[in-house]
């Protein structure tokens, strides 16, 4: 007869085998149909950083980190004393060609009607000339007094030019401050959250120094990682989902935005090791940007999560990956 222990022994393998049995052949919620390709990730956003084109010091800052901001709200102010200095002179160096076009233009005016005197001049001195009233060095005098005067014409007409050339180099000048003043008052090209404030007022920073970095949480996506077998199935465009632990209740709608011309190792906190033993095509999903704007204050990056393609339009969602998004 066998004994107590045995039978128990048997009872625990026979209970293992049907356990396992189990988890193979029957169905479990969180399983999809092969239509269905999924994969982990963190949500990411865009990071734009603002930063100066110009050296300078900086003289405010208006936006506390954490604060939500919108296209082209001002965040700080660089000093514009040395500029402001600057644009007074360029302006001065303005009046003072535009003052030297007007002398130069009244010189023209002037030498203009000394040549026509010299060449009426000329005229008369060669008729006088044929009937001998003049001698042939009063001829020469007046020429030569009608050529002096072209060349001095010539001469106030350059002045002209160069005045003008002046006016452009100094309305140039004032372009060039006033673009540099205005590049002094930092603004966002994008809307979204202030991430960091890296810079303080008072500080002097060089050209290209970063002030502050903003989260653009109209740009939000998920970077996951599929098998050829299924990546090739996928395009741009195709219809996705995620769902996010933090709200596991939420199924958001998202689309895909880029997938890779080339297979890649996945990373290492991404998958098992098997996994990671195969080569796999970097899928980004992202969800719509009309979407986030009425979420636009509760978009956090690096909430870990899944994200759901389907391979074939032609197959219907689960009912589990169905939009369910919160009602405010």
């Amino acid at each position: 007869m066998p004994s107590k222990g045995f039978k128990i022994f048997l009872a625990l393998v026979i209970v293992a085998a049907i356990a396992i049995a189990a988890w193979y052949l029957i169905p479990r919620g969180d399983e999809f149909p092969e239509h269905i390709a999924s994969g982990n990730g963190r949500i990411e956003a865009t990071e734009v950083d603002i930063a100066t084109r110009i050296p300078g010091r900086l003289e405010s800052f208006s936006i506390a980190e954490g604060e939500l901001v919108e296209i082209g709200q001002l965040l700080a102010v660089m000093d514009t004393d040395e500029l402001t200095a600057r644009l007074a002179a360029a302006q001065a160096n303005l009046h003072q060609a535009e003052q030297s076009q007007r002398l130069a233009e009244a010189v023209v005016a002037q030498r203009e009607s000394e040549r026509r005197y010299a060449r009426a001049e000329l005229a008369r001195f060669e008729t006088l000339l044929d009937r001998g009233n003049v001698s042939r060095e009063q001829l020469d005098r007046a020429r030569t007094a009608s050529e002096t005067a072209d060349a001095a014409l010539q001469a106030a007409q350059a002045q002209v030019s160069s005045a003008l050339a002046g006016i452009e180099a100094a309305r140039a000048a004032i372009r060039q401050v006033q673009t540099n003043i205005d590049d002094s008052q930092l603004t966002t090209p994008v809307g979204g959250r202030v991430l960091y404030r890296l810079a303080e007022p008072g500080e002097v920073l060089a050209a290209g120094g970063k002030v502050a970095t903003v989260l653009d949480v109209t740009d939000v996506y998920m970077t996951i990682f599929l098998p050829t077998s299924q990546a090739g199935r996928v395009r741009v465009g195709s219809e996705a989902r995620i769902i996010l632990d933090a709200l596991p209740d939420y199924v958001v709608p998202a689309q895909v935005s880029f997938v890779a011309a080339e297979a890649q190792f996945t990373p290492k906190s991404v998958e098992t090791r098997s996994e990671r033993e195969k080569l796999m095509f970097r899928v980004r999903i992202r969800i719509n940007p009309d979407l986030l704007k009425a979420y636009r204050d509760r978009v956090k990056t690096g909430v870990p999560g899944e994200a759901y393609v389907r391979l074939d339009e032609s197959q219907a969602w689960p009912e589990s990956l169905q939009v369910s998004l919160p009602n405010d």
